[in-house]
């Protein structure tokens, strides 16, 4: 579907961040610019930045797609996303950046003194930063898809490009006048089309929701399958057809019948006002099921509690291991001034995670075709076109197509940062050469393995992220920070165990392991149980390796939790006192 408003909208999101981020290439010079924004980004700047670096294509399109197709018990991830911030408030924010690390491996080598340990919390960063880059990229290939009409891959490889070129020219200051930027922008782009929704616009009653009927069209309704379909009707319907049925081609009135019919990528079908939407291979739950508060993995009812604390550990402490988040506390003055930051972070994420809800509600009400096309991760970007065909919907749909597009810009572009920096100045040698070169081979890479995940749902890819985050570099910062008898090698064997099995059950999953029971769950949320094995196995080996403890653990706990104005900066030498100002 060619929307010349859409198109429009995004063209301008771009332009407006390739003339943002321009400023950063004019004034980032130094790798301390490309890294850390020289240290002095102010406190509201630097938390519209984070939060428009963190809500990404999950939060933006990925949440409301998600409950829309498997309940309201996924609103666990909207929670769990914020809520990860008051951990970081409580426990990691200060601290962190008080210790004045470049990256997170930069943090675990000064903190342990082990080289080994860096390398590995290196691969840990790309690792985590990949799994989470390519929900981004796919979220911006179903844009794209949807305002030209053009396969998936093409706004893959959009992105990329314009990512990795933005990155590469103007580093972290540069970006964070962009993030800033678009947070805003997205945070508009849901909230007004939300109002306007509920507002203006007529609705079937919200009761219809608790009812027991079958989703239904409330109007003439076109279907189109970007993918193929095993599609069945429960009684004889006449639709208008245009593609391929059953092996046969179609074009004009077809009357369906009751029983399994298989719909080729590329069909068309339009259904009459009042006829029952069809089932498909997506789950299409009872109204009970949809309104359950927990989570349903698949469309499933295994073991839902056990699934709901599994998302809730993954978002809530994974939050707190995500590279490309935790490098902006880097980037603020003082520990005093992170504090701050997370503060206000949290006031505007609860504020944006208000929306996703409302549009999974009118997208259960206005869309269920999108059911049957298995494209309910679109639901943000199509249902303001579905509640208005007139110059609203069109001018909605086109705001919110370039909100999309801007989570995905930000959030991509802070993983890149994350992933050169670590490969620049914790493997390639550090430099603002080696930051561009690294920006551009990840990019790339990225890029074409993008392309090969568009079939997995947005918010899946991201819950996977969180899974290994929190599996891996929350125990390393939470004993790193508070427990003065990590060693090396408790950390670095928590950081495999816990990765490498975090991992696996996501390969695993990916290959089609684990479909129902308690393996599904096991392997759909592994946070569950590997975050507690990465945590048992780092306190586990630190005790009985305690020669490995640091010999000026004492200074470097000192540089963690005294003052800026009380400490030496460099972490490694005697402490100093300075005069209070």
């Amino acid at each position: 579907m060619n929307q010349p408003a859409t198109i429009v909208a995004i063209a301008a999101v771009t332009i407006a961040t390739a003339i943002i981020g321009a400023r950063g290439v004019r004034i980032a010079r130094t790798p301390d610019d490309f890294l850390v924004a020289a240290r002095q980004v102010p406190t509201l700047l630097n938390a519209s930045a984070i939060s428009g670096e963190y809500l990404s294509a999950a939060s933006f399109l990925g949440i409301a797609g998600l409950a829309m197709l498997e309940g309201l018990g996924a609103l666990w991830y909207a929670v769990g996303y914020a809520a990860g911030y008051l951990v970081l408030l409580v426990a990691v924010a200060a601290p962190l950046r008080r210790f004045g690390a470049y990256t997170i491996p930069d943090f675990a080598e000064g903190r342990l003194d082990s080289a080994l340990l860096r390398r590995v919390a290196t691969g840990v960063v790309l690792l985590i930063c990949g799994f989470y880059l390519l929900p981004q990229l796919k979220g911006a290939g179903l844009t794209l898809q949807i305002a030209f009409g053009g396969p998936q891959w093409i706004g893959v490889i959009v992105l990329g490009v314009v990512v990795t070129l933005g990155i590469a020219s103007g580093g972290m200051k540069g970006i964070t006048f962009v993030q800033a930027f678009q947070y805003w922008l997205k945070f508009t782009a849901l909230a007004i089309p939300a109002f306007a929704l509920l507002l203006f616009f007529q609705h079937p009653p919200v009761a219809n929701i608790t009812s027991a009927t079958p989703i239904t069209f409330s109007h003439r309704t076109t279907v189109s399958f970007p993918q193929s379909e095993d599609m069945s009707v429960n009684a004889n319907v006449w639709v208008h057809a245009v593609g391929t049925i059953d092996g046969q081609a179609r074009h004009g009135l077809v009357e369906l019948s009751p029983g399994p019919q298989i719909v080729l990528a590329g069909s068309k079908l339009t259904f009459p006002g009042g006829a029952k939407a069809p089932s498909v291979s997506s789950p299409q739950l009872t109204a009970q099921e949809w309104n359950s508060p927990l989570l349903r993995l698949n469309g499933q009812p295994d073991h839902q509690l056990a699934a709901t604390y599994g998302i809730l550990l993954a978002t809530v402490l994974g939050a707190m291991g995500l590279p490309h988040i935790l490098v902006r506390f880097y980037t603020n003055k003082d520990g005093q001034a992170a504090r701050r930051t997370t503060a206000f972070v949290l006031l505007l994420l609860a504020f944006f995670y208000i929306f996703p809800a409302i549009f999974a509600v009118l997208g259960r009400l206005e869309a269920p075709s999108l059911y049957v096309s298995g494209q309910t991760d679109s639901v943000v970007l199509v249902l303001p076109r579905i509640a208005s065909a007139g110059i609203a919907g069109t001018l909605l749909g086109a705001l919110v197509a370039a909100g999309a597009f801007a989570a995905f810009l930000s959030t991509s572009s802070g993983l890149l940062i994350s992933m050169a920096g670590a490969l620049s100045h914790d493997i390639m040698g550090k430099g603002v050469k080696a930051f561009r070169g690294s920006a551009i081979c990840i990019g790339a890479v990225m890029t074409m393995i993008g392309i090969f995940v568009l079939g997995i749902s947005i918010n899946v890819l991201v819950g996977w992220a969180f899974a290994i985050a929190a599996s891996t570099f929350c125990p390393l910062l939470l004993l790193g920070i508070w427990w003065r008898r990590l060693t090396w090698k408790g950390a670095l064997a928590g950081l495999i165990l816990g990765g490498g099995a975090s991992s696996l059950a996501v390969v695993a999953t990916m290959l089609g392991a684990g479909k129902s029971g308690w393996p599904a769950v096991l392997l759909g949320e592994p946070a569950i149980w590997t975050v507690p094995l990465a945590f048992a196995t780092m306190i586990g080996v630190s005790l009985v390796t305690p020669r490995a403890v640091p010999q000026d653990v004492t200074q470097k706990l000192l540089a963690l939790h005294l003052p800026e104005r009380v400490r030496l900066p460099n972490r490694g030498n005697a402490l100093r006192q300075y005069p209070v100002a």
